[in-house]
């Protein structure tokens, strides 16, 4: 066991003893982590901090559910994308957006332009799309769920999943468009 690995098993301990100095120093060690997971879902800072200070409570309520035995991040990360989704259906009544049936998807037949941007643009602009969008863009594409996993995770249908999947990639690729030849 590394001293990394020690350091976060002594912390892990001490946040099951309700030791709040060690809830402080799981907090600080991924809040950087938790903070990337969280924006790519909710799309801005605000939101994405509430979300991650909603999920710290769940972890710190669930701790004790945690194996020392297992790598922590992915329990973490778990945890934060189902309490993203969660924020995400909560106020999904908020976002007034139009039927997915309604939405008009213009595909592009130009190449895709070559481009060097940032991995701070690229989120930024994945952070534009609509929150059914994104939601499903990040469950598929970074998080690796499948449409079936998509679909009871958000409440939808497997063909919603796949349609807002492809929808979400050809508004991407056409932000992306925009940035790159306003910029480029």
């Amino acid at each position: 066991m590394t001293k990394i690995e020690k350091l976060l098993e002594l912390i892990i301990n001490g946040c099951k003893n309700n030791d709040r100095q060690s809830q402080r120093d799981l907090y600080r060690n991924f809040y950087s982590y938790g903070m990337s997971i969280c924006i790519r879902y909710t799309g801005n800072e605000a939101d994405a901090v509430e979300v991650l200070n909603d999920g710290f409570m769940k972890v710190f309520a669930n701790i004790n559910k945690f194996d020392l035995d297992k790598p922590f991040k992915p329990w973490l990360r778990r945890i934060l994308v189902n309490t993203c989704l969660d924020h995400i259906k909560k106020n999904a009544k908020h976002n007034h957006l139009a039927d997915i049936t309604e939405a008009q998807v213009h595909q592009s037949t130009e190449e895709a332009p070559d481009h060097n941007l940032s991995y701070e643009e690229i989120l930024a602009t994945v952070g534009k799309l609509s929150p059914a969008y994104r939601a499903v863009f990040n469950l598929y594409v970074i998080d690796g769920y499948k449409h079936q996993e998509i679909a009871e995770q958000l409440g939808i249908t497997v063909s919603t999943s796949k349609a807002n999947l492809t929808r979400a990639k050809v508004a991407l690729r056409s932000m992306l468009d925009k940035e790159v030849y306003q910029y480029g």
